[in-house]
């Protein structure tokens, strides 16, 4: 039985009945880290791993859900007039209802089971994976037409209000538009993008740490504070300074001084990061995947020097991938303090890779890594 067979025997199990299928991929991104609630630039691809869900309506106006990860199944009422998060798995799941309601849409009740092989914790947006095939689901078993960069801040919003987490659109945004093959340039401030062409002579491969250190979510949080109190010393000096976006590094030169070492190092990264992304664009449009591996060198130096939201681990890693022949470039992803790397690799030399990696970071601090080899994949859809 295949996996989407298995997926709707769950279903029939839990629920009853038959189901349709829905998708949505988790995502990498390449180049571009806390550019994305700044209004910058990033350069993400979504990934070829998925939430998949096993939908269909009910008459009632009520959610049940069941996550075959977490072994657990929810029941929300859809006309909860004070809805409250439960702190667990369920909450993105709620908080997309909620947040889709209030934009608006008439939702129909609904039988959910969930399965995803998306890793969690990794930096891979399991959670934008899980509320955007949540949404989509929602949305069609409504019989509401799908516009996908609604979903997406929709997406967002869910996470930002009722999850907690102050989490820009980028990761929503990719599982809702990503495509096979290529990178997608996101303008955070416009919501303008476009496909950028991977060379197929290259693999992607995420190198998961296997450690999560506990300040990942307060300290993201926190750096999020610190860009703002920048843009609000910063906006003081010229007029059209809205977002790290707007600010130059002539600007953190003449007016450095406004700002304690820590923002202004916080306020470099960031608008170093947008300069690298767009170069990168232009790497990828060129075929010039040396020089994309080489500005995502940059880029972990300054999430690990400026942005400090590096660790041992993923240093070790990144490390170890620079003195392998056949890798072109590597950095951390996701939010920080922990999770994984992305390196970019000439297909030929993937095994060596991988061979050398397992086995060094081993001997560096006693943990086996997980890899992933992939190519990017598409957004996020209805599978039948």
């Amino acid at each position: 039985m295949g996996a989407r067979d298995a997926l709707k025997e769950s279903f029939r199990q839990a629920f009853g009945g038959e189901s349709r299928l829905y998708r949505a991929p988790g995502r990498v991104n390449l180049i571009g880290e806390h550019t994305d609630y700044n209004d910058g630039f990033v350069l993400p691809a979504a990934l070829e791993q998925c939430t998949w869900i096993a939908a269909a309506a009910r008459p009632e106006r009520r959610l049940r859900v069941r996550s075959l990860r977490a072994g657990e199944t929810r029941e929300f009422d859809l006309d909860d007039p004070a809805p409250t998060p439960r702190r667990d798995w369920s909450d993105y799941i709620r908080g997309v209802a909620v947040a889709l309601a209030r934009d608006g849409c008439r939702l129909t009740g609904a039988d959910l089971v969930i399965d995803s092989d998306v890793p969690v914790g990794g930096g891979l947006s399991s959670s934008a994976a899980l509320e955007v095939s949540t949404g989509f689901a929602l949305l069609d078993l409504a019989g509401i037409a799908v516009d996908r960069t609604r979903l997406a801040r929709c997406c967002q919003r869910a996470e930002n209000e009722f999850v907690g987490m102050r989490c820009g659109v980028m990761d929503q945004f990719t599982s809702c538009y990503g495509a096979v093959d290529c990178a997608l340039l996101i303008d955070c401030r416009s919501l303008e993008r476009r496909l950028a062409p991977i060379d197929a002579s290259v693999r992607l491969v995420i190198c998961n740490s296997m450690v999560r250190h506990a300040l990942a979510g307060s300290e993201y949080n926190r750096r999020r504070e610190q860009c703002e109190e920048g843009v609000a010393r910063l906006s003081a000096t010229r007029p059209g300074i809205r977002a790290l976006r707007d600010v130059k590094l002539d600007d953190l030169a003449r007016h450095g001084a406004l700002l304690s070492d820590v923002v202004l190092r916080r306020c470099r990264h960031v608008v170093t990061e947008d300069d690298r992304v767009l170069r990168a664009v232009a790497a990828l449009d060129a075929g010039e995947v040396a020089a994309f591996g080489r500005l995502m060198y940059e880029s972990h130096a300054s999430m690990r020097d400026d942005y400090e939201i590096s660790c041992r681990e993923i240093d070790a890693l990144v490390e170890l991938a620079r003195g392998i022949d056949g890798v072109l470039g590597a950095r951390m992803t996701g939010g920080g303090f922990g999770g994984c790397t992305i390196n970019l690799v000439r297909a030929e030399a993937v095994e060596r890779f991988a061979a050398e990696v397992v086995r060094g970071y081993r001997a560096a601090t006693g943990i086996a890594a997980q890899l992933l080899v992939c190519r990017p994949g598409p957004g996020a859809g209805a599978a039948e």
